[in-house]
């Protein structure tokens, strides 16, 4: 039998793709074959209430799933249910299908994307196909997330849209949209002030052309800003400082001990150790390259990765690896713009003298200039973080954490979170147990709050408590986002509160963690946190203390009173 999931228009963003996650899983338990579109659906599974916008799925049977605790209670069970008890589906009037003109009805494509590629892009997705719906527009968002592509969008659809939206905090491909009108902002902005970006992106949009000159790259970079160009080569990197870290954990997994020197000592298993450090030694080639290739475009991505190489090979790190993407980058952008060539020349630029004199110079520079004294910073660094004391490791702990819980997801979270990745590259692991055990305290906290003070919550609050306790088991920080939206002076001052004193009580107990994401579920590989009870007992108080604090402070809301 042929399975199709698809999304309600009223499922959340994150809920609604874990219940989709959770029945994939169950579908292939119970032998179901999950197919990619309706057409050949025999059954469709509707997760979350509200209308369904694929025109296809009209007159086929379809399922819905209006209680995702019963679906995530029993996944199996629904798609029993599903087979025997779905109904054809009539699509509402109110939907406009796709492609069809509608008189007065705009329609809209976007695109989202953040660094991490978990929470704000499908928050920021979902923002904004809740904002179309409410002024009566036709919608499709495409996420670029961490698992790819969703809800690709077609050429025909990016072809009849009035405007596209890029809401990106990375750098991305927007090749398709050429042509169209397209507004540029970020993740942030579309999830909180959506309104004003829709206005706005009738107003400022402009005709997307691709980096096709010099002056066109230079605009187009300058509009990114610095913090930007970071966050891209950070999202790239992040896949292969979770693969190497899990797979050197692992490698100690199936270790053994040897005498070393006289002392007994734990020895990783020789493959699997040279795998993961293999994978650890791309880490700030990626880094660098990225961050220059966000800069200048593909001619700024050879010499940012070979610059990044060398950093490496000079113990300059990952700071040598941001300092050198910097200026690999905005190298290529220089001579892009000023090296004057013959226009029979021009079309070499970009293949083959911008990446030969970029490299070039940028090599050496890292290697007679850069290289040598951020090596010895970087030593001092590594140095004083693998011998600090117990006060100081509090003290940097309970700063990481506290950072962490500031802005959620935003620019101190961030680069918080960009201290503790870049530091796995030098084999110090303190620094990410407390950033990502100080991350996950302000989900958990809120999710606490609203069991506890539950009277004091709305409904709608309520539910969003569930999901946000899942989300802090997953390290996904922006989970809390909506409760700090609506009472930020009472939400944020807590959960930095509970963070600081996760982050420092993880570094008191000599927490080191080997991967930058994962969560709880990072605890399934043994040795990718040390102590795992000091840990976890790090992330419990911090979560009980901001939990307990919010529900003791916390303002009911008006219309929760009739709330049990």
């Amino acid at each position: 039998m042929n399975i199709y999931i698809i999304e309600g228009s009223h499922a959340g963003p994150v809920n609604g793709r874990l219940a989709k996650a959770e029945l994939a899983l169950a579908a292939n338990a119970l032998n179901l074959n999950v197919v990619d579109s309706a057409v050949s659906a025999d059954v469709i599974v509707a997760v979350g209430s509200g209308t369904i916008s694929d025109k296809a799925v009209a007159g086929k049977k379809v399922y819905v799933v209006e209680d995702l605790n019963q679906l995530f209670a029993n996944p199996k069970q629904i798609l029993t249910d599903a087979q025997s008890k779905a109904s054809v589906y009539e699509q509402s009037a109110e939907v406009t299908p796709t492609f069809m003109p509608s008189h007065g009805v705009k329609r809209i494509v976007a695109v989202t994307a953040c660094p991490t590629g978990v929470a704000h892009t499908f928050m920021a997705a979902e923002a904004i196909e809740e904002e179309a719906k409410k002024r009566g527009w036709w919608c499709k968002v495409e996420t670029r997330g961490s698992v790819g592509v969703g809800n690709e969008l077609t050429p025909e659809e990016v072809a009849s849209a009035d405007v596209v939206i890029a809401a990106c905090d990375i750098d991305v491909d927007l090749s398709k949209f050429a042509g169209k009108k397209l507004y540029r902002t970020k993740t942030g902005p579309a999830l909180k002030k959506t309104a004003q970006e829709f206005d706005k992106a009738f107003e400022e949009a402009t005709v997307y052309q691709p980096i096709a000159n010099s002056s066109t790259a230079k605009a187009s970079n300058e509009k990114k800003g610095v913090y930007q160009h970071l966050l891209t080569g950070v999202s790239y990197m992040l896949p292969m400082v979770v693969a190497g870290g899990l797979i050197i954990a692992l490698s100690f997994a199936f270790g053994s001990f040897e005498m070393v020197e006289g002392v007994q000592k734990l020895i990783g298993e020789p493959h699997l150790a040279q795998i993961g450090g293999l994978a650890f030694s791309l880490m700030v080639p990626l880094l660098s390259g990225y961050i220059a290739y966000s800069i200048a475009d593909r001619p700024g991505l050879a010499p940012g990765l070979v610059g990044g190489l060398l950093a490496v090979s000079t113990g300059a790190g990952f700071l040598g690896g941001i300092i050198i993407g910097y200026f690999a980058g905005y190298l290529a952008l220089l001579i892009t713009k000023y090296l004057p060539l013959p226009k029979t020349l021009e079309a070499l630029k970009p293949i083959l003298i911008v990446p030969l004199f970029a490299t070039l110079i940028t090599g050496l520079v890292m290697q007679f200039i850069v290289g040598t004294p951020i090596a010895w910073l970087m030593n001092v660094v590594t140095v004083w973080l693998n011998s600090m004391g117990t006060a100081n490791a509090v003290i940097l702990g309970a700063i990481l954490g506290g950072m962490m819980c500031t802005d959620m997801g935003g620019p101190i979270n961030k680069v918080a979170y960009a201290f503790g990745t870049g530091l796995i590259s030098a084999q110090v692991y303190a620094p990410m147990a407390a950033v990502m055990a100080g991350g996950m305290v302000p989900p958990l906290a809120m999710g606490l709050a609203t069991l506890i003070a539950s009277k004091k919550f709305a409904k709608t609050e309520q539910e969003s408590g569930k999901a946000s306790l899942v989300l802090g088991l997953c390290f996904i920080s922006e989970g809390a986002i909506p409760f700090a939206a609506r009472d930020p002076l009472r939400v944020i001052p807590c959960c930095i509160i509970g963070g600081a004193i996760t982050g420092g009580m993880a570094l008191a107990f000599g927490s080191t963690l080997m991967t930058p994401h994962g969560g709880l579920f990072a605890l399934a590989i043994p040795g990718v946190v040390k102590p795992v009870g000091g840990y976890l007992l790090s992330i419990v108080v911090g979560a009980v203390v901001a939990g307990v604090a919010y529900a003791f402070i916390k303002q009911p809301e008006p219309e929760s009173t009739t709330v049990a």
